[in-house]
């Protein structure tokens, strides 16, 4: 008999949400921040960050941005970046929401806002089982109207994860990051606006006051608004979470369907130490030159020796 212990979901997306609900006895304030997680696929909340911390991640992160808008993983020299990731409260919610142990392993921290298009962060970063992922973005000053505030789609979660294929393209084909994201992802962005319309959906945008947090679920959808006063700074930090026992991989560069899976390297910036990408519990083999940062996970038994443990070989041949 399927139940939320068998079906390989999170159980705030599985379809024994309801009854696990009832039956998980927490704090009226937490299963209602619970059931709207389930519910609307994102959750405002107060991470309890010291004010000291904020201040000394924007500090910190400043010099780093040179020419650029983002900084990525600052929090490798910037340790008020890998306590804002770390911190307790925001680990807390995610074991409650996702029943595994969050794995913080990228941070993005931003001057302005990104003004960016509305997509989905599983098109970036997915894992199998599916879903296991979600950002949380931290204000480290407040956001108005006019400074480029996120924008996002209530309830858009629970929409299929529309891969590239769905929508017509191809994510595998040998490119360079700069074709990829002047191509393939420029089309992926303009279909999906075309799904948004299709669905009604209807975009919600969020002010929030410094030191705020959301968490969004991976399939989420949502962007950055446009800036409306030139100028302003909209300083804050996002930091993406995998969980424990899944493979992650990249679909943007990924094609399953011709047994091409861009698999990703990860750390937990919780720990220093890299993460293993399993399958069953089952740590994948590396090959003789370590961890390579992009392998395939043929579907073909004559090919799957160098990638896939010998017990699932064993299985596969039954």
């Amino acid at each position: 008999m399927t139940t939320a212990t068998t079906i390989n979901l999170p159980w705030v997306e599985s379809p024994f949400f309801n009854q696990e609900l009832q039956k998980a006895n927490l704090d009226p304030q937490l299963a209602e921040q619970v059931r709207q997680y389930a519910e609307e696929g994102f959750l405002i909340f107060d991470p309890e960050i010291d004010e000291t911390i904020l201040d000394a991640a924007l500090a910190g992160v400043q010099p780093l941005y040179g020419n650029d808008l983002r900084k990525q993983d600052a929090w490798q020299t910037v340790p008020a970046v890998r306590q804002i990731a770390t911190a307790p409260k925001i680990m807390e919610m995610l074991r409650l929401l996702y029943r595994r142990e969050p794995i913080p392993f990228q941070t993005l921290n931003f001057p302005v806002g990104t003004q960016q298009r509305t997509h989905s962060d599983s098109i970036h970063f997915n894992s199998i089982p599916q879903r296991f992922m979600c950002g949380v973005w931290v204000a480290l000053e407040d956001v108005r109207a006019d400074n480029g505030p996120l924008h996002y789609y209530p309830g858009s979660h629970k929409l299929p994860f529309y891969d590239l294929i769905d929508m017509g393209l191809k994510g595998s084909e040998a490119q360079t990051v700069e074709e990829i994201y002047g191509g393939t992802y420029k089309q992926y962005e303009e279909r999906l606006a075309e799904i948004i319309q299709a669905h009604g959906l209807k975009k919600a945008t969020l002010n929030m006051p410094k030191g705020k947090a959301i968490i969004w679920s991976a399939n989420l959808l949502h962007g950055g608004e446009k800036i409306l006063t030139p100028g302003s700074t909209r300083h804050s930090q996002v930091t993406h979470y995998f969980f424990e026992n899944c493979v992650y991989y990249t679909p943007l560069r990924s094609d399953a369907t011709i047994d091409k899976l861009y698999v990703r390297k990860i750390t937990n910036i919780a720990t220093g130490h890299p993460v293993d990408n399993k399958y069953f519990d089952q740590a994948l083999a590396y090959d003789s030159e370590g961890y390579p940062k992009r392998y395939t996970l043929p579907l073909s038994v004559r090919r799957l020796g160098r990638f896939v443990p010998k017990f699932l070989i064993k299985m596969l041949k039954r």
